[in-house]
């Protein structure tokens, strides 16, 4: 319980697309949750960049950089949590992390990725021109 993996990360030409997932999410439900997405360039020196939230409301954080091109969603099964990502770009490219914390709402602020209790180990993205 509270273990997560991330999937479904993988190299592709800017302008493609591709979906991670993470499993296991369901120990999140019988609580109030924040479910997200982050992401660390190769070689940064930055902290790892929240790309993508989701609460218990429903109610979802997107960076500015991935608006209209990247979807957070939990599937029918509610055992996973994904991120659609289309028209990727090269700037795109970096590790991209699973996280969950309990108690958390959008409106009261994302934190930050060491501010979740649960984060998984990474899948890896790459975007060439």
């Amino acid at each position: 319980q509270g273990q997560l993996v991330e999937s479904g990360g993988g190299s592709v030409q800017a302008g493609g697309s591709l979906t991670l997932s993470c499993a296991d999410i369901t120990f999140v439900f019988p609580h109030v949750y924040c479910l997200a997405w982050f992401r660390q360039a190769p070689a940064s020196r930055e902290d790892h960049e929240a790309v993508a939230v989701l609460d218990s409301g429903d109610a979802t954080y997107y960076a500015d950089s991935v608006k209209g091109r990247f979807t957070i969603s939990k599937d029918g099964s509610r055992k996973t949590l994904s991120l659609q990502m289309n028209s990727l770009k090269p700037e795109d490219t970096a590790m991209y992390y699973c996280a969950a914390d309990l108690g958390c709402r959008v409106h009261n602020g994302i934190g930050n990725f060491y501010s979740y209790n649960y984060r998984g180990r990474g899948t890896q993205v790459t975007v060439s021109s």
